[in-house]
């Protein structure tokens, strides 16, 4: 059940209260535990609130065709579910053991009367990152909406004891298959069309213990920013969103059950931020509402300085 009952796709003006932004979710930390990668929902304590019971859609993506790497939970669910409601099919990737979380937001999807399509497998791999921007164009009948959001991180003790098949998970997941699904995916998107990628606070503010995964993060910001002023001749917007701390399978996945307790109190709202207060944001970037938004990074971060 959602903590909160305010539609995160509406302004206070328009659902006529002022919530304060510090109590409208969780204010304390979170209880110590330690998922095994990837996490998964069910496992994830207090569960996240993807706005599965409050966000309402107003129709500024209908007849959109999307594709979400990474779209079976956290942030990556949060905008499945949201783009659902505001009127687009979606299309979600995600790992084999993260079927059940999978099948889970296809219902969401298809509960909002739009059209869901699983893509299991692992995007490391070159083929299958192609293969499905090609499976959403064949089922959809093309594609114009691509959320690049897939990720991996885990806590590094040091950089001289940090394993090379280790950083090489990182890059691969958050760099090669971003680059991968991109590039199939350009020559079929046209005019109007838009390519979110979740990137991060840590691009400019980077923790020691996650230097690989900041690397990847700071590398997405000039991916979005180079690829825009390309892509821009032809009337494609490219954008990111850089999350603060979020709450997601994630995070207990990450390798640091000491540190939940104090996760996102140090933001200047003094907690955690939800997915579904993330989902807002790529609804906007996808939407004409931002037509003249282009390599832009839109911070979500409960007030933390890029």
């Amino acid at each position: 059940m959602s903590e909160n009952t305010t539609n995160p796709g509406q302004t206070s003006s328009q659902n006529g209260s002022n919530e304060d932004p510090r109590s409208a979710y969780r204010e304390e930390g979170f209880p110590e535990q330690d998922l095994s990668q990837p996490g998964t929902t069910d496992e994830t304590m207090p569960t996240p609130d993807h706005g599965e019971d409050s966000y309402v859609g107003t129709g500024r993506l209908e007849g959109r065709r999307a594709l979400i790497t990474g779209g079976d939970s956290g942030i990556g669910r949060a905008v499945a579910i949201a783009f659902a409601r505001e009127g687009a099919d979606v299309a979600i990737t995600y790992l084999e053991e993260e079927t059940e979380d999978a099948e889970s937001t296809a219902e969401l999807i298809r509960s909002a009367g739009r059209r869901a399509l699983l893509l299991p497998g692992d995007l490391r791999d070159e083929q299958h990152s192609t293969s499905v921007v090609e499976r959403t164009i064949g089922e959809f009948g093309g594609l114009d909406t691509l959320v690049l959001n897939a990720g991996y991180q885990k806590n590094r003790e040091s950089l001289a004891e940090l394993p090379t098949e280790e950083f090489r998970r990182v890059f691969e997941t958050n760099l090669y298959s971003m680059l991968w699904i991109a590039r199939t995916a350009l020559p079929s998107l046209s005019a109007g069309s838009t390519i979110t990628v979740t990137s991060s606070i840590q691009a400019f503010n980077p923790s020691p213990e996650l230097i690989d995964y900041a690397m990847t993060k700071a590398a997405q910001v000039a991916f979005v920013k180079a690829l825009a002023q390309e892509v821009g001749e032809k009337g494609i917007r490219v954008n990111a969103v850089a999350p603060g701390p979020i709450w997601t399978p994630l995070i207990p996945a990450t390798g640091w059950p000491s540190k939940l307790p104090e996760f996102g109190q140090d933001t200047p709202l003094g907690r955690a931020g939800q997915p579904a207060e993330l989902a807002p944001a790529y609804v906007y970037l996808a939407s004409e509402d931002a037509s003249y938004v282009s390599g832009a990074v839109l911070p979500v971060t409960g007030g933390k300085g890029l």
